[in-house]
């Protein structure tokens, strides 16, 4: 068995004209929303054998915040370039080349890509992502090449709990 969570990076700040895209770091929701989402992960007994994430500050400041909150050493987080301004089929290369020693995995990624990807994937129809959604997918099979829609069952979709 295999399990995949999906989640789209936690709210970003827009509040600096002279960074790019890829600097572009959390705002204060962002930063208060990423680990909430890793706390919720950790009152269901989630453990991570791996996180990978866009090399973007957003989403590796997500993938740090969750981390430390099921106890996996932000260090070890796993920097993937093509995560960043990845097309539905190069996340699905990313996923099927994950080492088959991981067996539950994180990966930070950015719609909409991440919802699409989601929903590639899912049999189960997967809302747009909001910011710090997470989708699990867990996949009856032993190696990541084979996860497809045909073995995946949509777990859970969880997100932030906003008023406004």
């Amino acid at each position: 068995m295999k399990t995949l969570y999906l989640m789209r990076h936690a709210k970003s700040s827009w509040s600096f004209d002279d960074l790019t895209d890829k600097e572009r770091p959390l705002n204060t929701r962002g930063r208060d929303d990423a680990p909430a989402m890793g706390q919720a992960l950790a009152e269901r007994g989630i453990t991570l054998d791996l996180v990978v994430s866009s090399p973007a500050v957003r989403a590796l400041s997500t993938a740090a915040l969750v981390a430390k909150e099921v106890a996996y050493p932000p260090e070890k987080i796993e920097v993937i370039d093509r995560i960043y301004e990845a097309e539905v089929m190069d996340l699905l290369d990313v996923v099927r080349q994950l080492p088959d020693g991981a067996d539950s995995v994180l990966l930070v990624g950015h719609n909409n890509t991440l919802t699409d990807f989601a929903n590639v994937l899912s049999p189960n129809p997967i809302p747009e992502m909001t910011t710090a959604a997470i989708a699990c997918l867990k996949f009856t099979c032993d190696r990541w090449v084979d996860v497809n829609r045909i073995n995946a069952e949509l777990y859970f979709y969880d997100h932030p709990r906003h008023e406004n």
